[in-house]
């Protein structure tokens, strides 16, 4: 039999999602994977059953119906500060992941160098391999995980094609202060480099920290593919509905990409969210704020149990520092973790390209009384 392609032997199969199957099969409480344990907002749920009801069942327009891009047009722009031609400036994906293999292979060719901080999250690496391209890492330094000046610029003095900047950051929860997007900006003008953005969890920030949109830094713009999705703003992870923003001559040459992977995002479900597109200011405090309180919830336990984590800014998830327990590796702890303690973390090594298995990172996109529970049996690691 021929071999299979060598780009599939240089990564393995996400560990994210092996937890969860860890998870279930010793029912465990799943603190691994990122994904609600609620529904999302009554009027989207119905707004999804009308859609269903109203026939909307075939293709949408390969790169995102009318209705959707004119309604996430609008949103951006209020959020922007600045104004979005829904019609030349944005893609529809079928999600971040999407997006995100849609912007690299947008401006990447095979053999081009893609800069990733790590910890990372472990997609980006992935796709940068399958693009054909070369990772190149730059360190974020635990525990309050701030990258090097000096390191960062020899990252990009190497050669980068492009860099790939996870804001607010999965895994670690790092929100990056403007100075250091300042920063990556300069580097990315003085060395003509395409910024790829994660911004999933832009809405998920916690006080006194604030979101910075990397491409309303000066001269950005026309550099930045801004890669985002509407799961983690609307509680909606299995509608896989994503995009990309970009000046037109860039989302021109997206648009091919994206037609050709996918064709299109579910129809019915890009009809269905316009709905939650159009919800006021109100209910981006309020979602802030009901992921601080779940956060306070989850490390109030942390806190009990004597071990050290790094407080999360933003997005939902916290690294938790292991190595007092002594193992070798951290997947091992894991997997001992979900099997006896009942809860289920992710291995922290893959998130880092260098060994390291110190860490397990959990997530507290939880109901409370998941939380309470999940935090219950958390205690049962001072001992």
């Amino acid at each position: 039999m021929p071999r299979t392609s060598r780009r599939t032997s240089v990564f393995t199969e996400s560990l994210i999602r092996e937890m969860s199957r860890v998870a279930a099969r010793h029912g465990a409480i799943n603190l691994a994977q990122g994904f609600p344990d609620w529904d999302p907002p009554a009027e989207l749920v119905a707004a999804g059953k009308e859609a269903m009801d109203a026939h909307r069942h075939q293709y949408a327009v390969t790169w995102g119906s009318p209705e959707l891009r004119g309604a996430l047009g609008a949103k951006l722009a209020r959020f922007l500060g600045t104004p979005v031609d829904a019609e030349r400036e944005l893609v529809v994906t079928c999600g971040a992941t999407e997006a995100m293999m849609v912007a690299m292979m947008t401006v990447c060719d095979p053999g081009d160098r893609v800069g990733l901080f790590s910890p990372f999250y472990e997609n980006y690496r992935a796709d940068a391999i399958l693009t054909g391209a070369e990772p190149v890492l730059v360190p974020l330094h635990p525990p309050h995980y701030r990258f090097d000046p000096d390191e960062l610029r020899r990252a990009f003095a190497s050669g980068l094609k492009a860099f790939v900047l996870c804001n607010p950051s999965n895994p670690c929860g790092r929100v990056f202060t403007r100075e250091e997007l300042l920063q990556i900006a300069a580097l990315a003008e003085e060395h003509d480099v395409w910024v790829l953005t994660d911004e999933v969890y832009e809405h998920i920030v916690f006080p006194p920290h604030r979101h910075t949109y990397f491409c309303t830094l000066p001269g950005m713009a026309g550099r930045t593919l801004m890669c985002s999705s509407l799961s983690k703003t609307f509680s909606i992870t299995g509608w896989r509905l994503g995009y990309v923003h970009a000046a037109p001559d860039v989302i021109a040459q997206a648009r091919k990409v994206h037609d050709f992977l996918t064709v299109g995002a579910a129809a019915p479900l890009q009809h269905a969210v316009v709905t939650a597109l159009n919800f006021p200011g109100s209910y981006y405090d309020g979602l802030s704020a009901e992921y601080a309180s779940s956060r306070d919830v989850l490390l109030g336990y942390l806190d009990q149990t004597g071990l050290s984590y790094t407080r999360p800014e933003g997005a939902y998830f916290v690294m938790l520092d292991i190595s007092p327990f002594g193992y070798a590796s951290d997947v091992e702890f894991a997997h001992w973790m979900t099997r006896e303690i009942g809860v289920a973390p992710v291995p922290g090594s893959s998130f880092f390209s260098d060994p390291e298995n110190r860490y397990v990172r959990l997530n507290f996109a939880k109901r409370p009384a998941t939380l309470h529970a999940a935090g219950e049996r958390l205690l049962r690691l001072r001992r």
